[in-house]
């Protein structure tokens, strides 16, 4: 039985996917939503996916998707030729990737996940919680802090080498939304423990989510806007859990 729930929730989380790409990208072409908008709903509800990464009983079915996902995106290029992914460049692609000729940022986006669950898997898969949480962020955090920026943003914080504005008021929304999003996965998969996850108390859980939000924050508001999606998931993850093992 294991083998066909797991088969069963593949597949719901590919048609999940599927589906949070698509709608996004009619959306655009019907000229309902704006590329940003449109951008900004694939990267939210379509990351969302990794929720179902600790339901597995086999986890590197996660990484197959996760995968393969990283494959169909790199894939989307100006020069595609199959329509779909060509369409799905047009819909979301940002100026910044123009020169690439590829979506730059979704790619690290797919990476970043990937390389995550194969890390965790093989090495802490009883420890899911520290790249869910990681992985979060960059979904939420990230995709808020960016709308907050550039609709309430009045404070600008100016730094040199990144390509893109960051602000006083982005960068508290993604703080403030990421230690809720850390206290949730940490919480909910650490202290309650409904699944095969290694228990942590509520004082532990807590902590690391200040800690990894308040990383997290630092690193998104250093890193240019088309590396963030690697740099965010990947540090945060790496920094929180070495700092555990201190």
């Amino acid at each position: 039985m294991s083998i066909l729930s797991d088969l069963l929730l593949v597949l719901v989380t590919y048609i999940y996917v599927f589906a949070t790409i698509l709608i996004p990208v009619y959306l655009k072409k019907k000229d309902k939503i704006s590329k940003f908008q449109a951008r900004k709903a694939v990267h939210l509800f379509a990351g969302l996916s990794i929720l179902t990464t600790p339901y597995f009983e086999w986890p590197w079915w996660a990484i197959i998707i996760a995968g393969s996902l990283t494959v169909l995106v790199y894939m989307s290029s100006k020069k595609s030729k199959i329509k779909q992914l060509k369409e799905l460049y047009e819909s979301i692609g940002e100026e910044a990737e123009e020169r690439v000729g590829y979506l730059q940022g979704p790619f690290h986006y797919c990476v970043s996940i990937t390389l995550l669950l194969l890390a965790f898997v093989i090495f802490a898969p009883s420890q899911m919680y520290f790249p869910l949480s990681a992985i979060l962020l960059m979904i939420i955090s990230d995709t808020l802090a960016s709308i907050i920026g550039k609709r309430y943003g009045k404070h600008n914080i100016k730094i040199p080498w990144i390509k893109g504005i960051r602000t006083l008021e982005g960068s508290l929304a993604f703080f403030i939304s990421g230690f809720i999003l850390c206290f949730f996965a940490f919480t909910f998969l650490g202290v309650t423990n409904p699944i095969t996850q290694a228990h942590i108390s509520f004082v532990d859980a807590l902590l690391y989510s200040l800690i990894t939000s308040a990383l997290a924050t630092l690193i998104e508001m250093f890193s240019p806007s088309t590396w963030d999606d690697l740099t965010i998931p990947i540090l945060t993850a790496l920094i929180i859990f070495l700092l555990t093992l201190m």
